[in-house]
């Protein structure tokens, strides 16, 4: 029988995935997500539909599913042709929010949930990150009161939610997630993470580092500073530098040996999981967006001054980009983009990313950017490639500036001087944030040519989900699923560790 797993807020499921990713020698899952909770409605529609596609072996999975992929079928046609799979994974799915206030779930209707979910099962897994941004520099900066009781921001302390389950439920392995900002978060008395870590021992665990041993193991009580717990994703085949507060906690009854750690890798180039992708242009916001409108916005750079004043180096890759430009995609992407017979083949972890049933790029759609941010994204993506950095507001031209009353006050004090941030060919992309949903110049592609920022199945590669993992809702929301997830292929690389655990 497989390991059941709890999620709980959930996101669009990357801890789930990565848990729900192995397999025994006889292509049985070995963990299986048994409930997951979620309040935001886009996201649990993601969560609903990747519980229907685990309803199948990963070789049995029905044609439907990947005819919604192409943007073909709706996912009510697909419930309606399989009802029983579709029942069950909307039972396993509850699009439920946990707080405080009267539209949260009650503790009694939730707790019967996770009982009839585990069907007696005394050993399983709880995971699972309390939403972050009140952990977060621009969060805290907004509370003024002691927030630990939750009267200011409940965010807070929606932890508490995660402690009373442990403490209800008794999980053998609980994995909790969240931002790094958590460890300088403070009330007005005490460090929130030292409040936390008091909380979550309480109950009779053991809480252990992923990444570092104990400094000391005495009366075997491992003991930890708080930077112990923060896993650098990059340095663990992720490509992007994440830096998250993972805790792994274990049982004191189930506890029988420390926990192995992750293994250090390489780093993974951002170009490794993006560049096979179907390469396509900028959409246009202010105009028709055919290709002939692009091509010729491009071209307008040569009489504008807009070339005045930059390098030399940076002008030629300029220059060359709008000579050689040509047509490889004759819009700006969709829903689902078809990949050519003769495409370039993904360089890293193939058997992670590909499925060969999809026959192309679903959610691959580029935004539409205004004709002064394409000579940007023209410049930005052409320095990036020149000098293998991200130009400063400093480095642009006068005519390409934002035009900000404070932009030119901006260069003079060196606040958000990354105002436009090219993501580099050669080096792990960085962080992956729901920011990415509302503002693309910090996510802009590094290929010249296509003069844009990432989409949303960019942004999902470099947070390592399959690509047969779509997501719902309109793109905005389907940026800020992303961003908000946990890396999956982390996720994955966590369970294999858990998983010794219960042998």
């Amino acid at each position: 029988m497989p390991i059941p797993v709890i999620d709980i807020f959930a996101g669009p499921g990357g801890l789930g995935e990565g848990f729900s990713s192995i397999f025994d020698e006889n292509g049985d899952r070995v963990f299986k997500t048994v409930l997951s909770v979620e309040m935001e409605k886009f996201a649990h529609q993601t969560l609903t539909l990747r519980s229907f596609f685990r309803q199948f072996r990963p070789d049995e999975v029905p044609e439907e599913y990947y005819e919604l992929l192409r943007n073909n079928l709706t996912e009510e046609e697909l419930y309606r042709a399989y009802p029983e799979e579709a029942q069950t994974a909307k039972n396993e799915s509850r699009n439920w929010k946990l707080g405080y206030d009267k539209d949260s779930v009650s503790n009694k209707e939730l707790d019967r949930a996770i009982t009839i979910a585990l069907h007696g099962e005394n050993d399983w897994i709880l995971t699972g990150g309390p939403p972050c941004q009140a952990y977060s520099v621009v969060g805290r900066s907004r509370l003024q009161k002691d927030t630990l009781d939750g009267r200011t921001d409940g965010r807070v302390t929606l932890y508490k939610h995660y402690l009373r389950i442990i403490e209800e439920h008794r999980p053998a392995v609980f994995v909790m997630e969240n931002v790094k900002g958590m460890l300088s978060a403070r009330s007005k008395t005490q460090s929130i993470f030292e409040r936390i870590m008091k909380d979550l021992k309480t109950p009779g665990y053991k809480v252990f580092s992923l990444v570092k041993p104990p400094r000391n193991n005495l009366f075997n009580d491992p003991e930890y500073k708080p930077e112990d717990f923060v896993i650098h994703s990059e340095k663990y085949g992720i490509p992007q530098s994440r830096h998250r507060v993972i805790l792994l906690g274990i049982r004191e009854d189930f506890y029988e040996k420390e926990p192995s750690f992750l293994s250090k890798e390489k780093k993974v180039d951002l170009w490794r999981v993006i560049n096979d992708l179907p390469k396509i242009r900028s959409g246009l916001s202010k105009q028709d967006s055919t290709w002939e409108n692009w091509s010729q916005l491009l071209k307008n750079i040569n009489s504008r001054a807009a070339l005045v004043g930059i390098d030399d180096d940076v002008k030629s890759e300029m220059l060359k980009t709008v000579e050689n430009i040509s047509n490889p995609v004759p819009s700006s992407g969709s829903e689902f983009v078809r990949m050519r017979a003769n495409a370039k083949k993904l360089n890293y972890r193939q058997d992670w990313f590909y499925d060969e049933r999809i026959g192309g790029a679903c959610n691959h759609e580029s935004r539409g950017h205004m004709d002064s941010d394409i000579h940007r994204y023209l410049f930005v993506s052409s320095f990036g490639k020149v000098r293998k950095r991200s130009p400063k507001l400093s480095d642009f031209p006068r005519s390409l500036l934002p035009d900000h009353k404070n932009a030119l006050e901006a260069v003079k004090t060196k606040k958000f001087a990354d105002r436009f941030r090219v993501q580099l060919k050669d080096e792990p992309a960085k962080t992956i944030t729901s920011h990415i949903s509302k503002d693309g110049h910090y996510y802009i592609h590094y290929d010249p040519t296509q003069c844009r920022s990432l989409t949303v199945r960019e942004a999902a590669r470099i947070q390592t989900f399959p690509d047969n993992y779509y997501f719902c809702g309109p793109r905005t929301a389907q940026y800020i699923q992303v961003g908000n997830a946990v890396p999956p292929l982390l996720a994955n690389k966590i369970a294999l560790i858990t998983r010794t655990l219960f042998n």
